[in-house]
């Protein structure tokens, strides 16, 4: 699975070099086309019925599963890119989100960036917790403990986390939040995507008409982050990330360690 992670990652890189006010998310879909097949991959989420797509596009309160379209980028948006490829029948999905620059409006720009910023660290605190949990529902807990201790923001309950493998979405569910069940066994062989999706305000979301794109029912603000992670003998291993998350998990004590 690290040759589909490596192309998914790529796929963001391409888009992180061109996204800026006035490019159209469609443009960003066809960045990252171009640097899955350039990997020797495919798309996997036009491997899902009905969708056309190489990535999700989701601006400002468009939570997750945003088409990509004429819509222009515009200066303080704040766009959670996902994106996923297949590569010899194995699977990689990761996102991102970024904060436009917005000179007029440097607060907006600030309080966009911290809800990034905190969805962003706890995606990384749940990383790390992965590679000492016995079970794996306790790295939902531990997404929760740290943004409950940044502050008010919204969890997506409705949206959760999975394993990845063969296919882009597998069992077993990945929580972003406590709950009572321990989950599967954490041991060498699993391989899941975690992603909390959170909002500067509430978890109350709907479905726009294009039956794809998921938005916030008060029209908070929102962000997504996600990497796929195996588990493996000797560690952890990120796989959607050039290092396997070595510089990100460092802070928090953990060295991940190469696949043999």
């Amino acid at each position: 699975m690290i040759e589909p992670g490596l192309a998914t990652l790529a796929s963001l890189e391409a888009v992180r070099a061109i996204i800026r006010p006035g490019v159209t998310t469609l443009e960003l879909d066809h960045a990252a086309d171009l640097a899955i097949r350039a990997r020797g991959g495919r798309s996997n989420f036009q491997m899902v019925p009905g969708y056309r797509h190489t990535v999700c596009a989701s601006v400002n309160d468009n939570v997750v599963h945003g088409i990509p379209g004429e819509r222009v980028l515009q200066p303080g948006d704040i766009v959670s890119i996902d994106s996923g490829a297949d590569v010899g029948g194995w699977s990689g999905d990761s996102a991102m989100t970024v904060v436009l620059p917005d000179a007029t409006r440097p607060d907006v720009v600030a309080e966009r960036q911290r809800l990034s910023d905190v969805t962003q660290a706890s995606l990384w605190h749940g990383v790390a917790r992965l590679a000492t949990a016995r079970h794996l529902n306790e790295v939902g807990e531990t997404i929760e403990e740290y943004i409950e201790s940044q502050g008010e923001f919204g969890i997506l309950t409705d949206y959760i986390g999975h394993g990845i493998g063969r296919s882009m979405h597998e069992e077993p569910p990945v929580f972003n939040y406590r709950v009572r069940a321990r989950g599967p066994e954490v041991k060498p062989g699993l391989v899941v995507a975690i992603e909390p999706m959170v909002t500067a305000g509430g978890i109350d979301t709907f479905t726009r008409d294009d039956d794809w794109t998921v938005a916030t029912a008060d029209g908070s603000m929102s962000s997504h982050w996600e990497h796929s992670v195996a588990v493996h003998a000797g560690g952890i291993w990120v796989l959607t990330a050039a290092d396997g998350g070595a510089a990100d998990l460092a802070p928090l004590g953990i060295t991940p360690v190469p696949i043999p």
